[in-house]
């Protein structure tokens, strides 16, 4: 049996940079991510990424900024959607040159991105990009390969199926010795087994750990369990370690209202009747303190080791503020400036 809980628990902070386009100020991002720092509980700060599909600040822009404005705070996305659209060679520099002026503080999480069939802002975002909807898969398998070699000390002669280089060096690298390069993947529930033993195999494979959001805690703990079992057999156990889960989160003592709430955000952050009432159920953590106590653990519970966690309202001060004087005291073993526990 293969242990679920692999390193010590760390809560990151998600930060809604697709909020600007209907009225959140970016400096509010700043100072929340500030805020969160000051407060010791918070691991890391995230942010969302896509180009055309769901417009908001480009996300690389957007960590180089927080990496101006914090010192400890790990930072990464909630995931990369645009991997499979990103010239690999220019992510490499990019990247590596948000890792050097952070100190060595990002955290890779790369997905495929949407499907044509998901809609005309996504076929239209792929058509732009002069990318097939069925290549996404194999360039994001052939960028990760690409990013590794480019972060090595050697020059790069590559001959794939996307991309040629001769002789190439990318500089500057990253400062860490290894970037954290996480899958994003959400397998869509009771769907074809085989592809989803596939996805959960590719991260096991290529994967420093996965990154999911609206899944239920008992199927989180399955899939999770499994990609553990897969890392094993390839050697990779010690590799693959994090699992995170974007979780959104919305406190008031009226749980009516804090659901309410939540939906009418998320309904302009990602479009109306685009997130279902079932996907709401697993996704979201509203209302009472202790219910969001109680949503969270069972998560910890199924062996999440990094709670990425959004507030659903305008107001992300006051629901930090809430959450940091009502909830995260029953976290406080986990705690960025507690000791260290796994």
């Amino acid at each position: 049996m293969v242990a679920l809980v692999t390193k010590p628990v760390r809560f990151g902070i998600s930060l809604p940079n697709r909020a600007v386009l209907f009225g959140v100020s970016p400096t509010l991002l700043l100072e929340t991510a500030e805020t969160a720092e000051r407060s010791g509980f918070f691991d890391s700060a995230w942010v969302g990424d896509n180009l055309l599909s769901k417009p908001r600040l480009e996300s690389i822009v957007t960590l180089s900024a927080l990496a101006a404005r914090t010192s400890r705070l790990k930072l990464g996305e909630v995931c990369l959607a645009s991997f499979p659209l990103r010239h690999p060679l220019l992510l490499a520099i990019q990247w590596a040159s948000l890792d050097v002026l952070s100190g060595g503080r990002s955290v890779l999480v790369v997905c495929i991105g949407g499907s044509a069939r998901m809609g005309p802002r996504f076929a239209g975002e792929l058509s732009a990009m002069g990318v097939r909807s069925d290549e996404r898969v194999p360039r994001l398998e052939e960028g990760i390969e690409l990013l590794r070699a480019f972060w090595s000390a050697d020059p790069v002669t590559h001959h794939g199926r996307f991309y040629t280089f001769e002789d190439v060096q990318a500089l500057p690298k990253p400062i860490q010795a290894r970037v954290p390069i996480m899958i994003a993947s959400n397998p869509a529930e009771g769907g074809d087994p085989a592809v989803e033993e596939r996805v959960l195999r590719r991260i096991a494979r290529l994967g420093d750990g996965w990154q999911t959001d609206g899944t239920p805690a008992p199927l989180f703990r399955e899939r999770w369990s499994r990609i553990r079992e897969y890392a094993a057999e390839a050697g990779r156990a010690d590799e693959v370690t994090d699992s995170s889960l974007h979780l959104m989160v919305n406190i008031s003592d009226d749980a009516a209202c804090a659901r309410a709430e939540s939906i009418e955000f998320l309904d302009h952050y990602y479009g109306a009747g685009n997130v279902s009432e079932e996907k709401i159920g697993h996704w979201l953590a509203a209302g009472s303190p202790a219910a969001v106590i109680d949503k969270i653990e069972t998560f910890l519970d199924a062996g999440c080791t990094t709670p990425i966690l959004r507030f659903t309202s305008p107001d992300q001060h006051g629901q930090l503020d809430r959450f940091l004087t009502d909830v995260a005291p029953a976290f406080a073993r986990f705690s960025a400036s507690a000791p260290a526990v796994g």
